[in-house]
């Protein structure tokens, strides 16, 4: 924690994890004083993100990419099996980066890593002051915002982001109200170690209780090929496989990988998480505009969820460029354009992956036959196979100025 607290700052935002962090350093690329309250979390199990093309433009454009780019691994393509047991079964389908004029779809890289590293430039940046604590109430009004510590200090603030997760409780006071359900599925997450390179390919194996996915990671000494891994299973077999060794544990993985990867260790503990979704019924309140999990939550199919989140962030500063926040009126403004920019984006994204993980689950021979009629038809024709292929990674519409190409040239 920082040895002073500021009593007042332009922006107040609540969480910092990636999504807090990644809106503090933008908002102080505006110039405007930040205070970013939240637990940094650096020893989350097994987890990794995959930041696509728009997502690595956004880091650049702060310069914050140079430090994360000797860990992350490039991912050239992905590589899609239907391991269902259907009586529709689909060949296997495989996209490259080169087809939509990328050298890769994006990079992948350690929660872990990304977090620290935002963290060390946040408490480098005198813009920014990281306090590791926790927020336990709000107070929004027309005039300003203020926020109190769980030690009693108040901060006022003109403007605040919630990105403290899906039990937001600045989305709470903000009367933002939400939809949650659940999945009957636990995602068990694992870096791994294996015989064979992965060659920068991301290979999801679908399976009747979802998902199997490697995705690529940078190799180390004495371990050249390494893997994120994001199986999801039932709640009773995630029991199950958590009480495996983890000889006995990597034997599994390598079983149910068809040993494309040759002989599997793991390289780290086993995380797991239930599987849920949320979402909201709206994304702004007085003086305050949610971000990341606090806005939106769903399975982690298709590497989706921190780029969505980056989206969030970049255009949330763009709708507030040049915004004197100690004007309300045009602050409400603002967040209409940002209420009115992200409601496409989200309700796409949550209803799509929901469509697509319910899909799996379901044993009927009418969602196996029209899951592999679209899979099928949409990667043979090839203007529909190369926008499906950016769809994913720079989704069409107005892309936020952090995520714009020419945001290469700000790191330079």
């Amino acid at each position: 924690m920082s040895e002073t607290i500021p009593h007042e700052c332009d922006v107040l935002v609540a969480g910092a994890g990636s999504a807090g962090l990644a809106a503090a350093h933008a908002f102080a690329a505006q110039g405007r004083t930040v205070v970013v309250v939240g637990k940094v979390e650096t020893h989350l199990a097994g987890r990794t993100v995959a930041l696509f093309e728009g997502s690595l433009r956004f880091f650049r454009a702060l310069g914050l990419w140079p430090a994360l780019e000797s860990r992350a691994a490039p991912m050239e393509g992905i590589r899609l099996i239907d391991d269902t047991g259907s009586i529709f079964p689909t060949q296997p389908k495989e996209f490259r980066a080169r087809e939509i004029d990328l050298d890769a779809f994006g990079q992948n890289v350690e929660n872990n890593v990304l977090v620290a590293e935002l963290a060390e430039a946040a408490r480098k940046n005198p813009l920014i002051t990281l306090v590791e604590g926790l927020l336990d109430a709000f107070e929004l009004n027309y005039s300003g915002a203020r926020a109190r510590l769980a030690s009693g200090q108040w901060i006022d603030a003109k403007f605040i982001v919630a990105g403290e997760g899906r039990n937001s409780q600045a989305r709470q006071v903000a009367g933002i109200t939400v939809k949650t359900w659940t999945y009957p599925q636990v995602a068990l997450t694992v870096l791994l170690k294996h015989e064979k390179p992965h060659h920068n390919i991301s290979t999801e194996y679908h399976k009747r209780s979802g998902p199997f996915t490697f995705v690529p990671l940078q190799g180390r000494e004495g371990a050249p090929h390494r893997s994120s891994l994001v199986w999801l299973v039932t709640p009773r077999e995630a029991v199950r496989l958590k009480a495996l060794a983890p000889e006995e544990l990597a034997a599994e993985i390598q079983e149910q990988s068809h040993d494309f990867l040759g002989h599997i260790t793991l390289d780290g503990p086993v995380g797991a998480f239930p599987m849920g979704a949320l979402k909201t019924s709206g994304v702004t309140g007085l003086r305050l505009a949610l971000i990341g999990e606090s806005a939106h939550l769903f399975p982690p199919i298709g590497a989706q969820g921190l780029n969505l989140t980056l989206r969030d962030v970049a255009s949330l500063v763009d709708c507030l460029e040049g915004v004197d926040l100690d004007e309300a009126d045009k602050i409400t403004r603002a967040l209409a354009s940002y209420e009115r920019d992200r409601a496409r984006d989200i309700g796409f994204r949550v209803n799509g992956i929901d469509m697509l993980n319910r899909s799996l689950l379901i044993h009927a021979l009418p969602v196996d036959f029209a899951r592999a009629f679209a899979l099928t038809f949409f990667s043979a024709f090839g203007l529909l196979r190369r926008a499906l292929m950016r769809e994913g990674v720079t989704p069409h519409g107005p892309t936020p100025k952090l995520m714009q190409k020419s945001a290469r040239a700000a790191r330079h």
